[in-house]
């Protein structure tokens, strides 16, 4: 094959010119630009059910120091560097998903919230370009009580979000974070932020809030597994209709690119840093030796892959797109 070169192109561009005699009128664009994005939903068949991953939005996050506990800065700015992300930071996306069984309508997860800048918190809009309606939610499930997958839950003058939905939370989570002694103790910064979100969402819905273990169905055909570590009752979901299966692994790891590729790096937002590594090899391990699909909240949208063992990591091999259900 003949290699180009900058003089083979800057040749070919001259015998063009050359061959045309006068320059064509410049064109102008007929509509301004937009200047926004669509609200982003991808919806897909799982057996039976229809699966929709509906975007909360993205954001950037600085990559302190103590980003990483383990690991010195300079790893993780080059890892951040090398997966083509913005200088100094990681893009973290939000991928709530919609679990329409045919009876009922399932919600994983909510999102941030209003009032937390212009790039989250677009779960509201991405329902409506969705046609889901969120007075025909039935359940709200939670991963785990962190400000994005909890401040969802309420408008933004503190009413329900989801007013007819059941909501259910991780019983682990739910006595960990709604407990005054451990408030007390927590430290500054994110965890005790994180306490303080729990309590701006769930003082007064004690009573409206089921917790769950475990083991347990908590919707038709979707059954939480224990995957703790990122929080003390962090959950997974395993989502079953006919012969499909998905696992919504919330949290085991959010950026893919630095923490799938080095499980063994301990995140600043993991509770328990050492049992969540833990956690992540043998969650991961299941999903490669299983090729089952997962759907990662923290993995770039739409969040639907399969994991692979890649050297001492794993990788993400992004599930194919498709125009049709």
């Amino acid at each position: 094959m003949t290699e180009l070169s900058r003089r083979h192109i800057l040749t070919g561009a001259a015998a063009a010119a050359a061959i045309v005699p006068f320059a064509a009128p410049s064109a102008h664009a007929a509509a301004p630009l937009s200047g926004k994005q669509a609200p982003s939903f991808y919806r897909s068949k799982l057996g039976d059910f229809e699966i929709t991953v509906v975007s909360d939005g993205a954001r950037a996050i600085p990559l302190p120091a103590t980003f990483v506990r383990n690991i010195s800065n300079e790893q993780v700015l080059a890892a951040a560097e090398a997966a083509y992300m913005p200088k100094g930071s990681i893009i973290a996306p939000f991928n709530p998903i919609v679990v329409n069984t045919g009876a009922k309508l399932v919600l994983i997860d909510t999102g941030y919230g209003p009032g937390l800048g212009p790039t989250v918190g677009l779960l509201p809009l991405t329902l409506a370009a969705a046609g889901i309606d969120p007075k025909a939610v039935d359940i709200v499930l939670i991963s785990h009580m962190h400000g994005d997958h909890i401040l969802g839950l309420k408008t933004p003058d503190g009413a329900l979000a989801f007013p007819n939905a059941e909501i259910k939370v991780p019983a682990v989570d739910w006595a960990f974070w709604m407990n005054d002694d451990n408030m007390s103790k927590a430290p500054e910064g994110f965890t005790k932020a994180s306490f303080g979100f729990n309590r701006k969402i769930f003082s007064n819905l004690a009573d409206k809030v089921t917790r769950y273990d475990w083991g347990q169905e908590v919707a038709p055909g979707i059954t939480a597994v224990e995957s703790s570590g990122h929080t003390p009752g962090h959950t997974s979901f395993v989502i079953a209709s006919g012969s499909g299966r998905l696992f919504f692994q919330g949290d085991v790891t959010n950026v893919p690119e630095l923490f799938l590729r080095n499980p063994d790096w301990q995140v600043m937002f993991d509770h328990e840093p050492e049992k969540a590594v833990q956690t992540r090899r043998r969650i991961y391990d299941m999903a490669s030796a299983e090729k089952i699909l997962v759907c990662g909240y923290h993995f770039p949208f739409p969040g639907l892959g399969y994991i692979e063992k890649a050297g001492t990591g794993y990788r993400l091999v992004p599930a194919a797109w498709s125009p049709v259900l």
